[in-house]
């Protein structure tokens, strides 16, 4: 019996080693127990988790958390949603599209909150962005304005020919593909994309369509956006500009421009639900899908020792909108 025992403890260790836990599940105090479900870890779904914590830690809510890591596997996050029912979570939290729908697929009577999941309909976590009456599901939207990233990248580099890597397996990643696709062809340009599988391929994906492209646009595919100095490392090499859609990984990297969400704001706004779905008694299906329109929760990027390297000139209508520009190796927050 004894041995039985220890081979059983030793078997939930080993579990929460491989999902990258962090467990807090184990208190009774009466608090309120969240279980946090991250797809992987980079640096946006990171700050995601950090707004989430900084936001509650300035509540009177009394919080635990149980953090866990998918590490990108759809069945382990599979497998967190199924730990989470049975520690009896009173709020679940998915960053990222596939771990809210492994949660959405599990609970069916908590609140289920999604983050930085770019388009919740299409991904069958909601009916409706607007109201849901009666779903235990809300949350917030990391939809990128990819049409005006796109055009922004084309009007200061004049590329007609724009890469793109994508993750099949994901759909975010489809769905974004698709946005850029569409912006594409708006905007009378070529988008030639190459599909991945997992972050590890992203690096050969990149190589075998360099040579045909003009620019490289980088969307908030988690799988992709994880692999961003391998990216950013392919194009220093190429000589090609690239623009990712997520300022949160650059730093330190060479990528020319990079616009958009602030991602702790995410965690943040996530966090705001939270607090009105536990303290205030709100029906996660009557808040609907938040959407981040404050432009100061986005920023703007320029490196512009990378474009005097490749020989571009930012205008100063852009500079003069910039949250952060990189010059002479220093990097200077406005």
């Amino acid at each position: 019996m004894k041995k039985t025992i220890a081979l059983f403890l030793m078997l939930i260790a080993a579990f929460t080693l491989a999902a990258g836990g962090n467990s807090e599940a184990t208190a009774d105090d009466g608090s309120v127990l969240i279980g946090v479900s991250k797809l992987l870890s980079h640096a946006a779904l990171d700050a995601v988790e950090e707004g989430l914590q900084d936001y509650l830690a300035t509540t009177d809510l009394n919080v635990r958390y149980d953090f866990q890591n998918a590490n990108g596997d759809i069945s382990t996050a599979a497998s967190i949603a199924q730990q989470f029912d049975s520690e009896n979570c009173d709020v679940v939290v998915g960053i990222g599209t596939a771990s809210a729908q492994a949660l959405a697929n599990v609970f069916t009577d908590i609140p289920v909150l999604f983050a930085a999941v770019t388009d919740p309909v299409d991904a069958g976590l909601v009916e409706s962005n607007e109201s849901n009456p009666g779903l235990n599901v809300t949350g917030v939207s990391d939809m990128n304005p990819v049409q005006e990233q796109i055009s922004l990248l084309h009007e200061i580099t004049g590329a007609t020919r724009i890469g793109n890597v994508y993750s099949s397996g994901e759909q975010n990643g489809v769905v974004l593909m698709e946005q850029a696709q569409a912006a594409c062809d708006a905007l009378g340009l070529e988008l030639v994309t190459v599909a991945v599988s997992n972050s590890s391929e992203v690096r050969t994906a990149l190589q075998s369509i360099i040579d045909r492209v003009d620019a490289v646009y980088i969307a908030t595919d988690n799988n992709v956006i994880s692999a961003i100095a391998a990216i950013d490392d392919v194009c220093n090499n190429a000589g090609v500009p690239l623009l990712a859609a997520d300022p949160s990984g650059i730093d330190g990297l060479e990528c020319m421009i990079a616009w958009g969400f602030n991602y702790h704001s995410i965690g943040t706004a996530t966090g705001r639900l939270i607090e009105d779905i536990v303290a205030n008694g709100a029906n996660p299906g009557d808040l609907g899908t938040v959407f981040l329109t404050d432009p100061a929760d986005f920023e703007l990027w320029f490196n512009l020792d990378t474009a005097k390297k490749l020989g571009y000139t930012i205008p100063q209508e852009y500079l003069d909108t910039a949250a952060v520009i990189i010059e002479n190796g220093v990097k200077t927050e406005r």
